[in-house]
């Protein structure tokens, strides 16, 4: 197993790979849709065909990234894996993939990642937590292979990265973040149409369904936590699905004085299971560790776990949590 491959590593193993799967995480997100399009994109320039795993219960993809073309998708676990290379991107560990049982049938398992808690679970693992998003961490292997950016390309990469980065305000945007910015709005992105697509092009559903998560808004410990939660019924009566419960979340961190955001939001194909995302406003706050303590991970600033936990329940592990933190100098 290599824990530590770099960027040439990386790409000689992708140049003499056969047959290739792209995958990523449960749920995927702006930076897990845009990496694997972009890693689609980058393998079919050097000649190399590949293949995009994402689950049946993922899909259809949210409409802000169904736009992207996945090539050749497969949906099924039953793939056959002995003689394929398999690239898991922006996937911090085993758990977070339907593949986790059947990783050990994998002769070639590429990690590429940007999670500080990454558990290196790939035969190699090229994991870069000072990049700001898997998206970056694809835009260097496509220098390191040679492939220029054309629209088609720049396009995903830069909405991973956008959305990542929070539109660039949390703390993971660095220098480069910018610098590939610039790169791939040179390279001809639609910034207008991305930022309509991702942020204001927003259906009545999604708005309704912000009504009944602010409505059930809670304010804990002092204000240093807010809270909400929305059920399968409020989905229902906004005629919204799960995907239309994203950016809730960012309008709740802004409140003045707080210093952690937790949404919860139940899942259609689990009642009583919620998935609760979680957000830092304090930066000295790793909010990664607090979805760790449930089995869930992510980054310091935004992360995430599952729980069949009330809002008192969740509100008191959270706040527990955070004054562990406290109590350790912010060490997580």
């Amino acid at each position: 197993m290599t824990h530590g491959a770099t960027a040439a590593e990386v790409a000689t193993a992708l140049r003499s790979a056969g047959r290739v799967i792209l995958a990523t995480h449960t749920h995927p997100d702006g930076d897990a849709i845009g990496s694997l399009v972009g890693m689609r994109l980058i393998l079919e320039a050097v000649g190399i065909s590949s293949r995009v795993f994402v689950a049946d219960q993922d899909l259809p993809l949210p409409e802000e990234l169904a736009v992207y073309d996945l090539g050749d998708v497969v949906t099924e676990d039953t793939v056959d894996f002995s003689d394929r290379t398999v690239v898991f991107l922006d996937c911090g560990n085993a758990d977070r993939t339907p593949l986790g049982p059947r990783l050990g049938e994998i002769p070639v398992l590429i990690n590429i990642d940007h999670h500080h808690d990454n558990t290196r679970f790939g035969t190699m693992n090229f994991v870069d937590a000072s990049a700001s998003s898997t998206a970056e961490i694809v835009w260097l292997l496509a220098k390191e292979l040679g492939v220029p950016l054309t629209p088609e390309l720049a396009e995903p990469l830069y909405v991973g990265l956008l959305t990542d980065t929070g539109r660039f305000s949390y703390e993971n945007t660095t220098a480069r973040s910018h610098a590939m910015a610039a790169e791939l709005i040179d390279a001809g992105v639609d910034l207008t149409g991305v930022r309509r697509r991702l942020y204001e092009d927003v259906l009545p559903a999604k708005l309704h369904l912000l009504r009944y998560a602010l409505d059930s808004m809670a304010i804990h410990g002092d204000g240093l936590l807010v809270s909400a939660r929305v059920t399968a019924e409020d989905f229902a009566a906004a005629g919204a699905t799960e995907a239309h419960a994203e950016g809730i979340i960012d309008v709740m961190r802004v409140l003045r004085g707080v210093r952690v955001a937790a949404l919860a939001r139940e899942l259609d194909r689990e009642p009583g299971t919620f998935k609760v995302s979680l957000r830092a406003a304090d930066p000295t706050v790793d909010v990664s560790a607090i979805a760790r303590f449930s089995g869930g991970g992510g980054h310091p600033q935004a992360a995430g776990f599952t729980t069949s936990l009330d809002d008192a329940e969740m509100a008191a592990l959270i706040l527990a949590e955070l004054a562990a933190q406290d109590g350790a100098g912010g060490a997580a």
